[in-house]
């Protein structure tokens, strides 16, 4: 066992440990339990450390759950038709850790107003995973200032990339979706590889289910299921459903 796996293990034993205390110090107890906690992250940091090697790389995305082509468009509506989502495949790249990445555009609306505008970035490698290499992301608040808090790039301040879409989908295997601690740690877990699902767009067979965490954020988690040839056709997050509308299949000339 490497050092810094058995940091890893001791710090999350001592995280149960502490999770288990009660009576007389809680309050002691829950502020050493975080601090447990934050060793075990860090720890985690040093022990994941994927190998990016450019020259094994693509922005030509075409797996078939996750095709990422230029010119693509996906639109997603919640069943009020409250909120909006509009995603743009572009013809342009990004290079991040020496990989050329494919620039993705995000705008959410609320009521027809812009309230979240975010860039993208994603390549494949000759696995045929996608990785996600980090995001611009820029937050509308209400009194008019403007929240980048939830970007990050890989390669800078300690990020790394992640697996957004394994090139081989098997149910049962946890994922690194991004890496930035304390900011981004997406995890993804394929449950279910034969799924089946109706939203706006259509009724799809065959769909492939990610079930999506943050560990930042306790208790919370998602569904996201993914048919073949589109991509994202619904997000569902304890029955609170995003649902695909319509999609663009527009091409740009390269």
């Amino acid at each position: 066992m490497s050092f810094d796996l058995r940091r890893l293990v001791c710090a999350m034993v001592a995280l149960l440990l502490l999770a288990s205390c009660s009576g007389t110090g809680e309050e002691e107890a829950a502020t050493e339990t975080e601090a447990a906690a934050e060793v075990a992250s860090e720890a985690a940091a040093e022990v994941y450390a994927p190998e990016i090697d450019p020259a094994r790389f693509t922005s030509f995305v075409n797996h078939p759950f996750y095709p990422l082509l230029p010119g693509m468009g996906l639109v997603y509506e919640t069943p009020d038709g409250s909120e909006r989502v509009e995603v743009t495949v572009t013809d342009r790249t990004r290079e991040i850790m020496g990989v050329a990445c494919v620039v993705v555009e995000n705008r959410e609306y609320e009521d027809g107003v812009l309230t979240e505008e975010t860039i993208d970035w994603f390549a494949q490698d000759a696995h045929g995973s996608v990785w996600y290499f980090g995001e611009d992301s820029k937050a509308f608040e209400d009194d008019g200032t403007v929240s980048t808090a939830g970007s990050w790039e890989a390669g800078r301040d300690g990020a790394l990339p992640g697996v957004i879409m394994p090139g081989t989908p098997k149910v049962g295997e946890p994922f690194r979706q991004e890496y930035f601690v304390g900011h981004a740690e997406d995890m993804g877990e394929v449950v279910d590889l034969d799924g089946s699902v109706t939203v706006p767009h259509g009724t799809f067979e065959g769909v492939l289910v990610i079930k999506e965490w943050n560990p930042l954020e306790s208790g919370a988690s998602e569904h996201n299921y993914y048919a073949r040839g589109i991509g994202l056709v619904l997000e569902d997050e304890g029955g609170q459903r995003v649902e695909l509308v319509e999609v663009i299949r527009a091409v740009f000339i390269l």
